[in-house]
């Protein structure tokens, strides 16, 4: 250590020993660190000129403190037990006074600024370099914690509605040994697994839940769509089984059959007896289903269909249940009569007998191995001039009558065609419901582990909490304030789904579209942001988040692609919901454009425009008015640069295609004011006060963090300016900072058994 025997003629050397301490911890003195140190050193009065010489032996790059000297100055320094020191000029004399005698040489008052002035100069502020000698030492990030402001049981009934008892039901039944997790080696096993779980939801009566009391149902649509969304809490692979089963395979006969479809087949399918298909997809016609090449050719002879695949391109891709287990399936083909076209209809269509055994004609090759959901059995169907009798083409809609003739209710093939395929929109309200809760398991594995993993802290303190740190809260507080935001909007998209009026079908099916990929993409962002803010622990399979991300990735193109979707949203949106649906008539949209034109470029107030005020920042209506004014400016300029291509003489067809991404942001503005207009209302309508409050918070953060993610556009439009944006900005941390302490109390109102969770970084 430094000469002892010359410290103790004079202690008043001990105040260099925290800054030669400080400065030698990372073993590099810069150029600068040294003419600092010596200036400082000349400039003391009270040195002789040994002593100068001594302390300048450890300004010596060549010459560093051996390791064992390091540690003997950090105990001299800590004997003192130094707390709420200010910087190391204070803490040098403290040195300096605990080995002093009273009648030793003082330091003068101008010494010492020297010492102060040298600290500044080295960076060496903020207290931080005492903090490290302290014992103890707390931070306002040290002291935050999760203490909810709120009951979680409450936010729960709230969010559970009126369905608490079902979902209590079914988390009940998943929670039973016979749903235990398993990790299977073989695709095979997995396979097996996922079958009889769905046999075991079926015993319970979850998969008829929907169908007619006559056939074993409760005639309660929400009813299912609750039930999808509380297994999703469970296996994936099992909840996509079911949906296919239950859900379209079964659905499909509810709404596209009739009285002796729904006799002939829906408590076989409620019970699973007979496990079935829904065969629409085709390997070169994805989500273009009037594009469909597979035919039912009407016999009218022997009064039968001839269902056929005219080529390898034409077969029935990725169905699920088709590999193994299905029975029958519901195959989209085209009608064709006596050589006429009569577009898509549905037919059921026999695959194989109960002892697995192939129909003849029917080919099925299995899908494999797949990113996630090998529970499902995918598989590719080809038919090959299987003949079905007449009763077996689904007849809601068109039928062929005993003369051969085509029949149906509706003239106009475009809303015969939009209407078969609107009955049918419920998967693309599960769909995002799953998801949901995918992500939602997701955020409650992370956000526990945040609220426990130490990493890091302050010098002289202990290790903090991740979910203490801004970065963290900003990682994962924002998606736990969507995740509450797509939960209203979903809601709400559901009940007007299951009361929809004929003439609001287009607008139901358009919401649908939207909030389906609105809210997948979001399951997508949030699992991948919850497998990062997890580190390595995310990447273990034993922690879930593997599972849930990757056997959600498919929920972007399941029931469409969500690209698609937003631009069916967006072409709805610039048509105004035409009552004859079909394809876009731009005379339409130019009258539509024409009012929206006057009407989105509104004056802007100055004031508002700049205003950082807190108490407007955080005002419901400043959000709703910011979320409303995007939508209708975006609307109108869509609309405008596609009449602009088609005036200047470009086909529509290529007017749209030059204009796709303005449209997928069309539908995205639309989707985003809706989710903040349920939140809102689900706020407004909470009565229990400090449930509505956090909730109020939650609605602010979301809002506010969307619109920060669109500062872009709003300061090109002009309807913010840099000094709001960078104040939003702010604000949106400071809302992370505070809904922090809630965070657990947020996941807790899932209401995830832990059998469900299942991860054990979410209980260490």
């Amino acid at each position: 250590m430094l000469n002892s025997v010359q410290f103790s003629k004079n202690p008043n050397l001990y105040i260099f020993l925290p800054l030669f301490y400080t400065l030698w911890e990372d073993f590099s003195l810069s150029k600068f660190d040294v003419e600092t140190m010596r200036k400082l050193v000349n400039s003391q009065s009270w040195l002789e000129r040994e002593e100068v010489e001594l302390l300048e032996q450890y300004l010596n790059p060549n010459q560093k403190p051996s390791a064992q000297e390091l540690k003997n100055w950090r105990n001299q320094i800590q004997f003192i037990k130094p707390k709420n020191l200010k910087n190391l000029t204070a803490l040098g004399l403290e040195l300096v006074k605990a080995h002093r005698n009273r009648h030793e040489l003082q330091i003068s008052e101008k010494d010492k600024e020297a010492f102060k002035t040298a600290e500044k100069e080295l960076g060496l502020i903020f207290n931080e370099s005492a903090y490290r000698f302290e014992n103890t030492h707390s931070t306002v990030t040290s002291e935050q914690e999760s203490k909810s402001s709120f009951d979680p049981k409450l936010m729960q009934e709230i969010l559970d509605g009126s369905k608490i008892e079902l979902i209590q039901k079914v988390k009940d039944t998943l929670t039973k040994p016979e749903f235990a997790y398993h990790q299977h080696e073989k695709i095979a096993d997995q396979r097996g697994q996922v079958l009889e779980w769905c046999k075991l939801l079926a015993k319970e009566g979850y998969g008829s839940w929907a169908f007619p009391r006559e056939y074993g149902g409760r005639e309660d649509m929400e009813g299912y769509f609750t039930i999808m969304e509380t297994l999703s809490y469970h296996d994936l692979s099992m909840v996509i089984k079911f949906g296919v089963q239950f859900g379209l395979w079964g659905m499909s006969i509810y709404f596209l059959g009739t009285e002796k479809h729904h006799q002939k087949y829906l408590k076989e399918i409620g019970s699973l007896e007979l496990p079935g298909c829904f065969a629409m997809t085709e390997t070169n016609h994805g989500s273009n289903v009037r594009g469909l090449e597979t035919t039912a050719t009407y016999n009218h002879k022997d009064k039968t269909f001839t269902i056929h695949t005219p080529h390898q391109d034409a077969r029935k891709e990725y169905i699920g249940n088709a590999a193994l287990h299905g029975q029958k399936a519901t195959v989209f083909a085209k009608l064709i009569i006596d050589g006429e076209d009569y577009g898509v209809n549905t037919f059921v269509v026999p695959l194989r007998n109960k002892s697995g055994e192939l129909h003849p004609g029917v080919e099925i090759e299995d899908c494999g191995h797949k990113m996630g959901l090998n529970g499902v059995d995918n598989g590719l169907i080809a038919f090959n001039k299987v003949v079905i009798p007449k009763e077996d083409m689904l007849d809601r809609f068109a039928s062929v009558d005993d003369e051969g003739r085509f029949k149906s209710s509706i003239s106009s093939d475009n809303k015969r065609f939009f209407t078969m395929l609107g009955t049918l929109v419920g998967g693309r309200i599960g769909v995002p419901r799953s998801g949901l809760s995918a992500a939602k398991s997701g955020l409650t594995i992370a956000i526990r582990y945040a609220n426990q993993r130490k990493q890091f802290g302050p010098e002289g303190g202990g290790e903090v909490p991740i979910l203490n740190y801004r970065m963290h809260q900003r990682r994962l507080m924002p998606l736990v304030a969507k995740s509450y935001a797509m939960h209203f909007a979903l809601k709400y998209l559901t009940n007007r789904f299951l009361t929809k009026s004929e003439e609001e079908g287009q607008e139901i099916e358009a919401l649908a579209a939207g909030m389906k990929a609105y809210g997948t993409w979001f399951t997508t962002e949030t699992l991948q942001e919850c497998r990062e803010a997890c580190g390595g622990k995310g990447y273990l399979s034993e922690n879930r988040i593997d599972a849930l991300k990757s056997d959600t990735d498919v929920y972007t193109t399941f029931e469409g692609d969500n690209t698609v979707l937003m631009q069916l949203v967006a072409k709805s949106r610039l048509t105004e919901f035409k009552q004859e649906m079909g394809d876009m008539n731009f005379t339409t949209i130019f009258n539509y454009l024409s009012k929206q034109a006057k009407t989105s470029i509104t004056e802007k107030n100055p004031i508002t425009v700049r205003s950082t005020d807190e108490k407007h920042l955080l005002d419901f209506e400043f959000h709703l008015n910011a979320f409303k004014y995007r939508e209708r400016a975006i609307v109108a300029s869509a609309g405008q640069r596609i009449k602009r291509l088609v005036d200047e003489g470009m086909d529509s067809f290529d007017a749209v295609n030059v204009a796709q991404h303005h449209l997928i942001n069309v539908g995205r503005s639309y989707i985003e004011r809706k989710v903040l207009e349920r939140f809102q209302l689900a706020v407004e309508t909470t009565q229990n006060k400090a449930c509505r409050e956090a909730l109020q918070q939650l609605c602010q953060l979301y809002a506010l963090h969307t619109i920060e993610q669109n500062k872009g556009w709003y300061l090109e439009q002009g309807y913010m300016e840099g000094v709001k944006t960078k104040a939003i900005r702010k604000m949106v941390n400071q809302l992370c900072w505070e809904s922090r302490q809630d965070a657990i109390g947020f996941t807790d109102a899932f209401g995830i058994p832990d059998k469900l969770l299942a991860a054990p970084i979410a209980f260490n």
